[in-house]
């Protein structure tokens, strides 16, 4: 009896993951987390995260899927391949001993980011104030992005087909650009407004200029903004047509808390589960069965278009791939995507004790206690979820529990409260099997979110694990 006391006990204390590291698995804690760290600092859009990632692939030894496909050279088992969706979506395999059609092993997670949006005629001029109008992008609190140095990053595409890359506001000799506020002494109606009204979308007007052109009698801060951009970048006003430039907050990720525990970052919903996915896979050196990662773009507005999950691009990567290891048929296609195991790597809300009320205590996810599992997410009687099978959650705590990996379940605050939705159903359309996992964040879709870097490190090794044993 004493033997199952202290056994329960010892479960209860390593509860919170940071109390089983020894100090060499701290310092490799730290560490991992310093390669994070620099990755969500340079990777604030779709298209950075894919160059960036494959960049770090390609150092892995992984090489274009597209190069196969070109050459008609056959994959074989070991061989590491990507396949990049129109810069913005990225699918990365390694090929394994078994058969396609006998299924993949896929870790998946979404790297686009709430963000304001240039709209593609932007700049104009009010009161000797040069401002770009935006549109919003996902679920974002508009009040939240007033005030905060603000960065520009995207691409302006030209009519003579040449692409010209943006970043303004990250370097520190960097100009920053924001959006003004109303003085506290001026807003007594601003402030009996509901939260949603306090900032209006129309009303997210990013200030980029305020010294006029000489010699111009009309628009002259416009016209000076114009000349910065066309003797900097060579753009004209017109290329803003089509550009896509995004407004993301300007700085790199630092390290929060006087004990320097968590991490404090720009995007890491969801990009905290797409570097913890790409670093598993680079772990992976062979595979019995196929090993994926998907890192996709357009989930915060509903998975879709061409880079989005919806689209058929993976369906096509994966005939691609079959074709290439052996005899190509639809039906192989079909049994390779049902046979399949995923994890839809998305983050979940952490614990936040400013506002207990929300939250379900039993049922909530914290900080600093590892990978967190949802067997559902959906919202209002799980509407729009996919629900785990307890059958395939099973096997995967036992994965984890192998490889010592510290994991919680979560559900996203209480019933009727709130709510929300993964790539997890989509996937789940195949026929295989999927379950939403990732890392707790704290003041998730904000400007700044906060996560764990416990949480972070410990996502990695489950996703270590669950390739290694399902």
């Amino acid at each position: 009896m004493a033997k199952k006391a202290e056994s329960k006990k010892e479960e209860k204390k390593i509860k919170n993951a940071w109390l089983k590291y020894d100090e060499a698995r701290m310092k490799e804690v730290f560490e991992f987390n310093e390669g994070y760290k620099n990755f969500i600092s340079v990777c604030k859009t779709e298209r950075e995260c894919v160059t960036e990632s494959i960049r770090l692939a390609k150092e892995q030894g992984y090489k274009d899927l597209k190069e196969y496909i070109k050459s008609g050279k056959k994959l074989e088992a070991g061989d590491k391949v990507y396949f990049d969706q129109m810069g913005k979506a990225l699918a990365l395999f390694v090929i394994g001993e078994k058969p396609l059609e006998d299924g993949m092993k896929i870790l998946g997670a979404h790297i686009d980011s709430p963000r304001l949006d240039i709209k593609q005629v932007p700049l104009y001029e009010e009161k000797e104030m040069a401002l770009l109008d935006t549109h919003y992008y996902g679920g974002v609190k508009k009040y939240q992005w007033v005030t905060l140095p603000l960065a520009l990053h995207g691409v302006v595409c030209k009519t003579d087909g040449s692409k010209v890359s943006v970043v303004i506001g990250e370097d520190e000799n960097d100009p920053v650009v924001g959006i003004s506020d109303l003085l506290i002494h001026l807003s007594q109606d601003q402030l009996q407004k509901p939260g949603a009204k306090v900032v209006e979308g129309e009303d997210l007007n990013v200030l980029v200029g305020s010294i006029p052109l000489k010699g111009e009698e009309t628009d002259a801060v416009k016209k000076n903004i114009l000349k910065f951009l066309e003797e900097k970048y060579a753009i004209k006003e017109e290329d803003f047509t089509s550009a896509e430039l995004e407004v993301v907050t300007a700085g790199k990720a630092r390290d929060y808390g006087l004990d320097r525990g968590l991490v404090m970052g720009y995007g890491q919903d969801d990009r905290v589960c797409a570097y913890t996915s790409l670093l598993a896979l680079f772990e992976i050196k062979k595979t019995d069965r196929t090993a994926v990662c998907l890192i996709v773009d357009k989930e915060e507005i509903g998975s879709v278009g061409a880079t989005g999950m919806q689209s058929m691009f993976f369906e096509n990567a994966v005939a691609e791939i079959i074709n290439l290891t052996g005899e190509y048929s639809e039906l192989k296609v079909r049994r390779s995507l049902a046979n399949s195991v995923m994890l839809s790597s998305d983050v979940s809300a952490a614990f936040d004790s400013n506002y207990a009320s929300v939250f379900e205590l039993k049922n909530s996810a914290f900080m600093g206690h590892g990978l967190v599992f949802n067997k559902y997410t959906g919202s209002r009687g799980k509407s729009g979820s996919n629900d785990a099978n307890p059958e395939y959650y099973a096997r995967i705590r036992a994965a984890l529990d192998k490889h010592n990996v510290s994991y919680q379940t979560a559900e996203l605050g209480k019933v009727d409260v709130g709510g929300g939705g993964t790539i997890a159903y989509i996937m789940a359309k195949y026929g295989m099997e999927v379950i939403d996992s990732g890392v707790a964040v704290m003041s998730m879709h904000a400007p700044w979110e906060i996560t764990s870097k416990a949480d972070v490190f410990e996502a990695k090794e489950g996703y270590v694990a669950f390739i290694k044993e399902m």
